[in-house]
């Protein structure tokens, strides 16, 4: 994901509400099966990490877009947003790439 792409995500990340809450339990399977089916829908999500996860969370986002094929696109507190783009009939027209990118 070049820098374009990112900035426009983070652009419409800012209005979107969190779907998930990530709480003491961490990473658990089921909230990583949670993480994979929102993002198979919506594309573009955003989480909550919540006081009481003790764990930080932009490593948290890596290992969730590690195991959900996505992309982070920021961190910013204890916020998370995600992308992966849906193989047909995006939501999202990202910028178009020049050849050189």
């Amino acid at each position: 994901m070049n820098t374009k792409e990112r900035a426009y995500l983070k652009g419409l990340a800012m209005n979107i509400d969190p779907v998930l809450s990530l709480g003491k339990q961490s990473l658990t399977p089921e909230f990583t099966a949670a993480v994979d089916e929102a993002i198979t829908k919506r594309e573009l999500i955003k989480i909550n990490v919540l006081k009481n996860c003790v764990d930080d969370p932009g490593t948290l986002a890596q290992t969730l877009a590690e195991r959900t094929r996505s992309e982070v696109v920021q961190v910013i507190g204890r916020k998370i947003v995600l992308f992966r783009q849906a193989p047909e009939n995006s939501a999202y027209q990202l910028p178009k790439r020049k050849n050189n990118e």
